[in-house]
């Protein structure tokens, strides 16, 4: 990001967190520049797929390791427009 910081209160806001590898990685580079405050908030959050420990400060709904789409999730380029998130059963 191009604007400054530091001194600031930030919001992280995450669609899903799964392994917490990349928003971990996208919290130390906030943390790098100097924020007075930096908080996370998710939507969905896998938990039980957690590789790093993110501190989830906001959390929408806990939910189990299973595909998801919908609300700006999708599949293949699918099913991102559904008004709603849903569990993905990919048939045979």
């Amino acid at each position: 990001i191009r604007t400054d910081i530091t001194g600031k209160d930030v919001l992280l806001v995450e669609d899903i967190v799964d392994t917490g590898i990349t928003l971990n990685y996208i919290r130390q580079m906030f943390l790098e520049r100097n924020p007075a405050s930096l908080k996370i908030c998710a939507l969905l959050d896998k938990k039980e797929r957690r590789v790093v420990d993110v501190p989830i400060d906001y959390r929408g709904f806990e939910i189990p390791n299973e595909y998801v789409v919908g609300y700006g999730l999708d599949y293949d380029d699918q099913f991102r427009n559904l008004p709603y998130v849903s569990v993905f059963k990919k048939s045979l």
